[in-house]
């Protein structure tokens, strides 16, 4: 082994704790920005990008409400919830309201184009299917696994 091969392989052991390789939340972050990729071509039927169509999901699934408490369902925080929310009322699909009592809130609905969509958005699931190649199982393993550490992610102050 040569002086310089020596100087690398000592470098590398020595900063092994900052390796990609090793690293956990890469492989996370890369699958998120493969399957955010992956959602673009069933989305553009619905003139939605994926963080809108998550926006869409809780507000199909819960109805309306501020838009803080829709920033902790989807872990956006104002600054990015806003402009989202502000193309997604200039497509049709919410209603940005602030009630006269309580002018500091913004609350959110969804108009009567936003609640049709909903209908559309029930073939997106099924495009997306074996997208993640992983047997069922896993997949399911994955999931709960993935709940599990988010929330107690929350918890966690660095």
């Amino acid at each position: 082994m040569t002086d310089m091969e020596k100087t690398i392989t000592t470098e590398t052991d020595t900063y092994e704790e900052i390796r990609l390789e090793n690293q956990l939340c890469f492989p996370l972050y890369a699958c998120a920005k493969e399957l955010v990729r992956l959602y673009r071509e069933p989305l553009k039927e619905l003139n939605l990008t994926y963080t809108q169509y998550i926006c869409m999901m809780v507000l199909w699934e819960y109805g309306g409400m501020t838009e803080g408490q829709l920033g902790e369902k989807v872990y956006l925080e104002s600054g990015t919830l806003a402009p989202l929310l502000k193309r997604l009322e200039k497509a049709g699909y919410i209603k940005r309201n602030r009630p006269e009592n309580n002018e500091r809130k913004l609350f959110i609905s969804l108009t009567t184009e936003g609640e049709a969509l909903k209908a559309q958005a029930r073939k997106v699931p099924a495009a997306m299917q074996g997208c993640i190649p992983l047997p069922e199982e896993e997949l399911r393993q994955l999931m709960i696994l993935l709940k599990r550490a988010l929330s107690g992610m929350k918890e966690v102050q660095v």
